[in-house]
């Protein structure tokens, strides 16, 4: 490997990692602002919640790639120009093009990289992440007894202590409520004092009574609406067990994620749109089916209007008719009310049928048009990452600002106009506005042109950002008169 090659490798390689890492801290931080809620208070283990960060940040790879290569590439060629090392080896005869090889390579292979991390990591990342942040939301707060307030955290008790010593597990002034029997309050236990303790294996915490009474209304007995019987039974010590297993972490079984369109392969994901695809034919086919089934007169939606005074022909042959007057005249002026009735309640339940089937296509539709997206998705992840390495590496080139100024808010820039594109197109793809590939390959599209058209000023030296040779350009184009002195 030469020198150059070498030192441009060092001057990429450097900048790339540095903001591919920030990148990725920031849109952590974004996921743990959006999830803080569903994380704080539930006593969740150091390594559970490291275990949801690492999956996390996995998921975000996709976007902060094509970001830090974007902004490594701008950077880097920024720095080159702003040092004048890049005048320097385009003195020595070295094209920009020889000088950008070494970095396509790494590019390329980057590219290469990004297509077998969509592909074949990413799907399972997915199941991991999903699933655990599932069981997580899911999961209860963690035990939290107050003073003075009643606390429902366990199903079926609503407790309340008046005061807890400094040890933590001596409490007084004690009331639990069961409502185990879903019957209101009707059991009430106090004490005066007790201790609460868990059990070995944490599955069940104790608690210890002391000087206490139970109150119980008798809704058990015969008549007790009527003599409203009431036991109350005093004691000196009283155990009360409470089950915790809610407060743990339960993992749920990943084979019931590995359906969903994030956790599939390329071979999956066509599997399952041939597999989706012939499904909604057939239910579609079903439907026009059952659409003249429950809606008999739209075959006769185009009949002629007949004179009541005749009997259509129609009628004679049991076909369907378009004028509700050619036929309920000749029907008793008793029944004419009830018919009539009767024909609307059928054609509001066949309504509501075929809305319902309707809408079960739209739903199965939008499945498809999903599993499409995320197909093309893997492909157009690392083409970005090749085509944004085409726009940052010229730009920098023409722009000759290294460091994380310039560089940063131009590569934002560019970065938000391919989000935005590719939100879009996206939007679009799962409502069914346009094709999946259409959709997707359109943030793509629009950058390859843009790519070319940096690439070739950057190669010819153009002044791109001159001001004065924009005024010349559009001072000839309009014809107006140099301005200069």
């Amino acid at each position: 490997m030469k020198k150059l090659d070498l030192f441009l490798l060092k001057s990429y390689l450097g900048p790339l990692v540095m903001t591919f890492f920030i990148a990725l801290f920031i849109l952590l931080m974004q996921f743990v602002w959006k999830y803080i809620d569903d994380l704080v208070g539930k006593g969740l283990e150091w390594y559970i919640i490291l275990k949801l960060l690492f999956y996390a940040s996995s998921t975000f790879i996709p976007l902060a790639l094509p970001l830090a290569i974007l902004l490594s590439s701008l950077m880097t060629f920024g720095n080159l120009g702003e040092h004048y090392e890049l005048v320097t080896m385009k003195a020595a005869g070295i094209s920009l093009g020889r000088i950008m090889r070494p970095l396509v390579i790494v590019s390329l292979a980057i590219s290469l990289m990004a297509f077998y991390f969509s592909n074949i990591i990413l799907p399972v990342v997915n199941l991991k992440f999903l699933s655990l942040l599932y069981d997580v939301r899911e999961k209860k707060l963690a035990f939290n007894l107050k003073e003075g307030m009643f606390y429902n955290g366990i199903e079926g008790f609503v407790i309340r202590v008046g005061k807890k010593d400094k040890d933590g597990n001596t409490i007084r002034d004690v009331m639990i409520y069961d409502h185990t029997k879903h019957m209101g309050n009707v059991s009430l236990t106090t004490a005066s004092w007790g201790k609460m303790e868990l059990s070995p294996d944490k599955r069940f915490l104790v608690f210890r009574l002391y000087d206490g009474t139970n109150y119980e209304e008798r809704i058990d007995l015969r008549g007790n609406e009527a003599t409203r019987p009431f036991q109350r039974t005093s004691f000196s010590e009283q155990y009360q067990m409470f089950n915790l297993s809610a407060f743990q972490l339960t993992r749920t079984d990943e084979n019931l994620f590995r359906k969903n369109y994030e956790m599939q392969n390329i071979v999956q994901l066509r599997h399952s749109i041939d597999s989706l695809g012939i499904q909604l034919k057939t239910d579609n086919a079903n439907y026009h089916r059952g659409y003249l089934t429950n809606l008999p007169f739209y075959v006769g939606l185009d009949t002629p209007q007949i004179h009541p005074g005749n009997v259509p022909d129609t009628l004679k042959k049991n076909q369907p008719v378009t004028f509700i007057s050619d036929v309920i005249g000749y029907f008793p002026a008793s029944d004419r009310s009830a018919i009539l009735e009767t024909a609307k309640n059928g054609a509001l339940a066949a309504k509501q049928n075929l809305d319902i089937e309707r809408d079960n296509l739209y739903t199965k539709s939008k499945l498809i048009y999903k599993h499409q997206i995320v197909f093309h998705k893997k492909f157009t992840f690392s083409l970005a990452c090749f085509l944004l390495f085409f726009i940052g590496a010229p730009l920098g080139a023409i722009i000759r600002k290294g460091g994380l100024g310039m560089p940063a808010v131009v590569s934002t820039l560019f970065f938000i106009f391919y989000w935005v594109l590719s939100f879009m197109g996206e939007k679009y793809a799962a409502e069914g506005v346009v094709p999946a590939w259409q959709g997707i390959w359109t943030a793509s599209a629009v950058l390859l042109p843009i790519g070319i058209f940096l690439t070739s000023k950057a190669t010819n030296d153009a002044s791109l950002f001159d001001i004065d040779a924009w005024t010349r350009f559009f001072n000839k184009f309009l014809k107006l008169p140099d301005q200069r002195l």
